[in-house]
């Protein structure tokens, strides 16, 4: 589950600077994600690494899941 990315896609959403100022603020790691990183836990989850994985959500998004707001 990715966080909120800067995509072409993305910054057609208005108020989406806003939202990511926000999630940056608020994520523990203090900042927002990169789409590579996504490509990275999709590449881990196709890899033989993951080959005992089932049935779980990966949060991409520097932690943001975690915090209640």
């Amino acid at each position: 589950s990715a966080g909120p990315c800067r995509t072409l896609s993305a910054m057609a959403v208005g108020g989406v600077d806003t939202m990511m100022e926000k999630v940056e603020a608020s994520a523990p790691l203090r900042r927002n994600i990169e789409t590579d990183e996504v490509g990275k836990a999709a590449v881990y989850l196709l890899s033989d690494l993951s080959s005992a994985v089932t049935g779980e959500t990966h949060h991409v998004d520097a932690g943001y899941h975690s915090v209640a707001i």
